[in-house]
């Protein structure tokens, strides 16, 4: 019989991308007392023009925590370095062991097709590790699952070579602030390095509420265009009205690699209530 408080393992490359890709899904799971945790598989030391690495890697451990602390989960940074992943055997051990030790019903990563070879190397691994973990002599000291969770990639709005599929979309509208409040806590992200990296530091105001609103404001425009690409999902999913009035939605796509998402998975894993599905709350 499946847990009905199924865990959630986030998996990513660098310190603050579980708050903007899943930030939405994390606190809707939090909200019902489910145990989230986010993992940076690097140490984030590279994402900064300005402070030297190991400086800034301390310093994003601390954000990291504060960040999850907004909706009460779990954190971990580990320390390899960030901008060197590689999808090396001892990686794959690497992830193998923490999805056994903290087994999850539902891990969320990166794609193996991304802008940053970090996410990809990661979300390779991921994909390599996912049968490995049922395997009892691979990392026998940890001790093996007996099933697959299931895996879910990250939303983004890379084509080529394929495409995002919109397998599961859903509405964090709600969830924007909660969401804004996350990425705030990245503040050598937020309003240091990004608005560097994009040319915006002219932009960044000095007050708490100011900056609170920029870090909302700097990812709007990408997820409503985003939610825009799976309007046709989101109304499947939704009903016309509810589907067609959606601003602001997380896309997943579910990976062929692990278990499989079967109907009763989804209505624990992807749990919202404005859902137009039957039986889901």
């Amino acid at each position: 019989m499946n847990d009905p408080n199924p865990r959630l393992l986030v998996l990513v490359a660098h310190p603050d991308d579980a708050e903007a890709r899943a930030g939405g899904l994390a606190a809707i799971h939090r909200d019902l007392g489910h145990t989230v945790k986010f993992v940076s598989v690097t140490n984030g030391e590279a994402g900064h023009h300005l402070h030297p690495g190991k400086e800034l890697a301390a310093r994003r451990k601390q954000e990291a925590a504060a960040a999850c602390a907004v909706i009460g989960a779990e954190c971990a940074v580990w320390d390899n370095p960030d901008g060197e992943l590689l999808p090396t055997l001892e990686f794959r051990r690497q992830i193998i062991r923490e999805i056994r030790e903290f087994k999850p019903d539902l891990v969320l990563t990166h794609r193996p097709e991304d802008y940053h070879p970090d996410h990809r190397a990661l979300g390779e691994t991921v994909r390599d590790a996912s049968y490995m973990v049922t395997v009892p002599h691979i990392c026998p000291e940890t001790p093996y699952l007996r099933k697959d969770p299931v895996v879910a990639y990250l939303w983004d709005v890379f084509t080529r070579p394929t495409e995002l599929r919109g397998d599961v979309v859903i509405d964090v509208t709600d969830k924007l602030d909660t969401m804004a409040r996350m990425l705030a806590c990245h503040q050598s992200q937020i309003f240091e390095w990004l608005p560097y990296n994009w040319r915006l530091e002219a932009e960044v105001p000095e007050d708490p509420a100011g900056r609170l609103a920029f870090a909302r404001e700097l990812f709007e425009t990408q997820m409503v265009e985003n939610t825009e690409r799976y309007r046709a999902q989101l109304i499947e999913t939704y009903g016309p009205d509810r589907g067609a009035s959606i601003r602001f939605a997380e896309i997943y796509e579910i990976s062929e690699y692990a278990s499989p998402l079967t109907e009763e998975a989804r209505q624990r894993l992807f749990p919202n209530k404005n859902k137009n599905m039957p039986g889901i709350f």
